[in-house]
């Protein structure tokens, strides 16, 4: 299965026990729901699925476990977060024995590396794996951004083939379909700028509140995608106050919270995270709670997606 970088691929959580195991019964009732909605590819290991606390085992059991579930519907991709270019070279490795069919893949760990380090970096796994791969492009998180010159340099290899757009500059969009046009696809990773990005041209959606509401997310971009604007705006709209407990901080246990409301997941978090407690709590519930009283009647925008 070759990539088609288009739609809303969920960010998928990663869910566990009360025992601080993977719970792997949740994991499944959450990838049916997105698979359900219609989503385009499932996302596993990335911030919001608590990358940094998952053993090496417990991510490919994590990707054994969505290929089977998927039954090749979609895509799986896992993240790579290393902190050495060996260790991210065997991860890509590990990935494909485990049947991922790509990469989402961020600059190295811990050490901030300059542009030329950064460059070989991903070139290193690229040449060692024949997955396809996107580059995570999130400065504000990472401290590490991937300019277009990078790019111009990365895009020899021609297994490196999308870039999750995370520099909440909008205008990105543009300067690298005007820089690559469609040689580099554009996945927006950030919720509160998802359909003004996909409106500027971007491919697909790599996203985070879709963990809770996959059929509100995927019907967005479905109605943007058909030329439906003012539709697809309704539901954003309502959609934003619950998309901006994705930029925070806290957005695990934000998102978690959401999936325990729409009964897809559960509040296990895996220390040093915990869950939200007193005040903090209280106004995340309380926007989760305004967010299903006032939730939109959907279209049927599954059929929107026959016809382009």
């Amino acid at each position: 299965m070759r990539i088609n970088w288009k739609g809303v691929m969920p960010a998928v959580t990663t869910k566990f026990t009360n025992n601080d195991t993977l719970d792997l019964n949740m994991f499944e009732v959450n990838i049916k729901a997105q698979l359900d909605a219609g989503v385009h590819g499932i996302v596993l290991g990335g911030t919001l699925g608590e990358a940094s606390t998952l053993s090496d085992e417990e991510k490919r059991i994590l990707t054994r476990t969505a290929v089977d579930l998927v039954e090749n519907q979609v895509p799986v991709l896992i993240n790579i977060a290393e902190q050495t270019t060996k260790g991210a070279i065997e991860a890509a490795q590990k990935a494909e024995e485990d049947g991922a069919k790509g990469l989402m893949m961020l600059p190295p760990m811990r050490y901030k590396s300059c542009d030329r380090e950064t460059v070989e970096y991903f070139k290193a796994v690229a040449n060692n794996t024949s997955l396809p791969i996107m580059v995570y492009n999130n400065p504000v998180d990472y401290k590490i951004e991937v300019t277009l010159d990078m790019f111009e340099e990365l895009l020899t290899c021609d297994n490196i083939e999308a870039v999750k757009e995370s520099t909440r500059d909008i205008s990105n969009v543009t300067r690298i379909k005007n820089r690559f046009g469609n040689r580099l696809k554009i996945m927006t990773g950030v919720d509160t700028l998802a359909l003004e990005s996909l409106l500027m041209g971007a491919d697909g959606w790599i996203a985070g509140l879709v963990c809770a509401f996959p059929k509100e997310t995927v019907a967005i971009y479905e109605l943007q995608k058909a030329g439906r604007i003012q539709e697809a705006l309704e539901i954003y709209r309502w959609f934003l106050p619950l998309l901006e407990l994705d930029i925070n901080p806290k957005l695990v246990q934000n998102i978690k919270l959401a999936e325990v409301a729409t009964g897809i997941g559960t509040e296990n978090v895996r220390a040093p995270r915990l869950p939200l407690v007193g005040e903090e709590r209280k106004q995340v519930l309380n926007i989760i709670e305004i967010g299903l009283k006032n939730r939109p009647i959907l279209p049927d925008y599954k059929s929107l997606s026959l016809t382009h």
